[in-house]
């Protein structure tokens, strides 16, 4: 489910001229899932039915439905729970700042790296995350409040650099000049410091930011509150 919408560009042309079709509608496809934000092909109105029946028939979307809403009355902040296609809940926060609209997003259902402070962790994790979900509590959100959001915490329920190829995916969904466009400089990806993500991430030279939550400021009393400090030390 929702499958199609973590494609790139170049897998999404692959999958449209399997189709028999021509490779501009790849392009056509990419921007009405995330420039436009439309995940119903009913909508898409400049592809041909025949090819909105079949997609619709072979890679059915269900998009992020809203279960609730708290707002705050002294900043505006929202948080929202999400129910994914499989009844699965996710978190994600709509924060307004003067210097424009923040969204943290969560990258798993759940968390297994144990950290005592923290409540998604509670019931170890139940899956990742697809790259479409995590671009979708942001589109969700746009949608619902019709505001622009321009930067992106990853900083949710789960551990972003767990399962690195998929967050790696949603930065260059969320990143492309032909979808939000949001820059890397305004993308926001935290760890509890997984070594070997950071240094294959360090690598990928992209310009976002990495933030990693220490909490402590010895390996012994960071090592009673966050299990990966036995595993890997200040």
């Amino acid at each position: 489910m929702n499958e199609i919408v973590s494609l790139n560009i170049e897998e999404l042309e692959k999958l449209i001229l399997s189709y028999g079709e021509s490779k501009f509608r790849a392009k056509q496809l990419f921007e009405w899932f995330h420039k436009k934000m439309v995940w119903d092909y009913q909508e898409m109105s400049n592809l041909p039915i025949k090819l909105r029946e079949k997609l619709a028939a072979d890679y059915p979307i269900m998009p992020l439905r809203i279960v609730e809403k708290l707002e705050s009355k002294l900043d505006g902040t929202i948080k929202y729970l999400f129910e994914l296609w499989d009844s699965h809940i996710i978190e994600s926060v709509f924060m307004r700042y003067k210097h424009g609209n923040s969204v943290c997003i969560s990258s798993q259902v759940g968390c297994r790296m144990g950290c005592k402070f923290c409540a998604s962790t509670l019931e170890g994790r139940v899956r990742n995350l697809m790259p479409s979900e995590m671009v979708g509590q942001i589109y969700a959100i746009q949608r619902d409040t019709d505001e622009r959001v321009s930067n992106i915490v990853v900083m949710g329920s789960g551990e972003p650099l767990e399962e690195l190829d998929i967050t790696l995916k949603f930065v260059h969904l969320i990143n492309s000049p032909l979808g939000q466009n949001i820059g890397s400089r305004h993308i926001t990806v935290s760890t509890c410091g997984l070594i070997p993500e950071m240094k294959r991430l360090a690598d990928e030279k992209l310009q976002i930011n990495l933030a990693l939550s220490l909490h402590a400021t010895t390996d012994e009393k960071r090592k009673a509150v966050m299990p990966i400090a036995y595993k890997y030390s200040i």
